[in-house]
């Protein structure tokens, strides 16, 4: 634990209750809510005025300060001004369009944080889940509730919703979770074994700071923590007891932090009754977008409010197959991932810089310097026909270490044109340059959980470290993220393989890094004869089964 930042060093000063009548909204800032243990968390409700009974509620859970409405988004984000009220916080529900159509909207400062009683239990963990229980149990039994309550946002208001939907809550009606990782460890801490030290290094010294009292040091756990243990099973959700109706949004284009925990939560929860999105966007823009907005309605009016509507004719799964940042086209689907995917393995033969379907024969190995701007490793296949690649895709490498013990690998997956040039997609909500997909192993994480992985998806154990012995030339299988990209004929797709991270933004410019690295010198990436070195893709054939 640390000591919090004070609130009033935010500029927020005013934790007294208070009644304001404004913009059609009746609105009860600070309200005290009780917690089964006595502490009392401080909301902000939002009630349509002059409506006093039957009213749905939503939750918007998160610890950034209900208080603070961030007034508009980076101009790179695409948030338009007007798709968003001057009382809507950063990434939550916006209560002047939910109250216009009948809901009321409660935003929270969660216990220990801010003004709120208590001491902080950790944050999107199962003692914080405990807490929105008791929120949504005490809003379904208000004299003015119908007693239905839904949870929506992104990021930390749609992860909090894997935990707290996992306590069954009796009013809890339906959940909304767009964006948010379902296993802390792997998804947003430790990208393939490897400590993610930017934007976690932010999120625990501002976003999640303010306290009267001490507060968790997340930066600490993060150290003392390098492998999966107790610390990191309390972060992940129980997905199999959720039951509750859910619309679960995840983007293609949030790589390294929310693509492959969302699909993961969606693949995991045991709602009978749920419903799979996918873009390629930019997350705020979609979540905003009054047509999404729209969209989220249809489902709350649904489950919240009982209404027959178009909801009864949606696809399990919808999802955009892209051709490059904001070209693409949506598609219907039973299931994620498409029962029908062929994994296809694309070898790879460093003598030629290719990939291709036909394993190789001679053995070949490809040097480069982990350390130097320029050292990387790349292999390049060109289709001959229209190919769509949607889902899991798997890197296995033969890789050595000549001048160390261990080595950390980042892959980037690429799309070339018919000339060569590459191909970008919306990348980490502000860009427009990012790659199909990526993904991240630290060799001496290599050990593989067989009870999670499958051919498609490895998934790692790092409960410790498996060193390299020198001269030993080791197996490795890497996780790529989820994507979906169209490829036409004479279009490439590249694989990168590196010693550090495979994009390059300025230091003021806040997006996932990884600096406390492992590597010493060369790495070797070993491919033909004994060495099966490959990249197997998931090829979706035309048209839908």
């Amino acid at each position: 634990m640390k000591p919090g930042a004070h609130p009033a060093d935010s500029g927020y000063l005013d934790p007294s209750y208070r009644e304001v009548t404004a913009d059609g909204m009746s609105i009860r800032y600070n309200q005290p809510v009780p917690m089964r243990d006595g502490v009392h968390i401080l909301a902000d409700l939002f009630l349509p005025d002059g409506q006093d009974r039957d009213i749905p509620v939503i939750i918007g859970w998160g610890a950034y300060g209900k208080q603070r409405v961030p007034g508009r988004y980076a101009p790179d984000a695409d948030v338009k001004p007007e798709w968003t009220s001057r009382y809507c916080i950063f990434e939550a529900p916006d209560p002047a369009y939910w109250t216009a159509h009948g809901y009321a909207v409660v935003y929270v400062n969660p216990r220990g944080t801010w003004y709120t009683d208590g001491t902080v239990r950790g944050h999107l963990n199962k003692n914080e889940a405990e807490d929105v229980h008791d929120l949504i149990e005490w809003l379904g039994t208000r004299d003015w509730s119908n007693g239905k309550v839904g949870m929506a946002g992104v990021s930390y208001y749609a992860i909090i919703q894997w935990f707290a939907a996992a306590t069954r809550p009796p009013h809890l009606a339906a959940i909304s979770p767009w964006e948010g990782f379902s296993d802390r460890y792997r998804e947003t801490v430790f990208h393939g074994g490897i400590l993610e030290d930017g934007l976690n290094t932010l999120w625990w010294t501002t976003d999640t700071a303010y306290s009267l009292r001490e507060t968790e040091d997340g930066i600490a756990m993060m150290a003392e923590h390098p492998f999966f243990d107790e610390y990191w099973a309390e972060n992940k959700a129980d997905l199999d007891r959720i039951e509750v109706p859910a619309y679960v949004v995840a983007s293609w284009s949030d790589q390294g932090l929310h693509t492959r925990g969302t699909l993961e939560g969606f693949k995991g929860i045991g709602s009978g009754r749920k419903w799979l999105e996918v873009h390629g966007q930019k997350k705020w823009e979609y979540q905003y977008r009054p047509e999404n907005v729209e969209r989220l309605r249809v489902f709350f009016d649904h489950f919240l409010k009982g209404q027959d509507n178009e909801l009864t004719s949606w696809p399990p799964v919808r999802l955009e197959v892209r051709d490059r940042a904001y070209a693409g086209t949506w598609r219907d689907e039973q299931e994620w991932p498409p029962a029908r995917t062929r994994y296809v393995p694309l070898y790879l033969d460093a003598s030629t810089g290719r990939l291709g379907p036909d394993r190789v024969t001679d053995e070949g190995r490809t040097v480069y310097d982990s350390a130097a701007a320029d050292g990387r490793a790349e292999f390049v296949h060109t289709f001959a026909e229209t190919t769509e690649l949607t889902g899991h895709m798997k890197l296995r490498l033969w890789v050595e270490a000549p001048d160390g013990d261990d080595l950390d690998l980042f892959v980037a997956i690429d799309k070339l044109d018919a000339a060569g040039e590459r191909v970008t997609f919306a990348f980490f909500s502000v860009f427009t340059d990012g790659p199909v997909a990526l993904g991240w192993l630290r060799a001496s994480h290599r050990e593989l959980d067989p009870d999670l992985s499958t051919e498609h998806q490895p998934v790692h154990r790092h409960t410790g470290e498996k060193k390299l012995k020198p001269g030993e030339i080791v197996p490795v299988d890497i996780e790529i993220w989820p994507s979906s990209t169209s490829f036409q004929a004479g279009e490439s797709i590249r694989v990168t393989v590196q010693g550090q991270d495979t994009f390059d933004y300025p230091e003021d410019v806040v997006i996932m890094t990884h600096t406390q690295l492992v590597n010493t010198g060369s790495h070797v990436v070993h491919t033909g004869g004994r060495y099966d070195s490959h990249l197997l893709v998931p090829v979706v054939p035309a048209g839908t089964e």
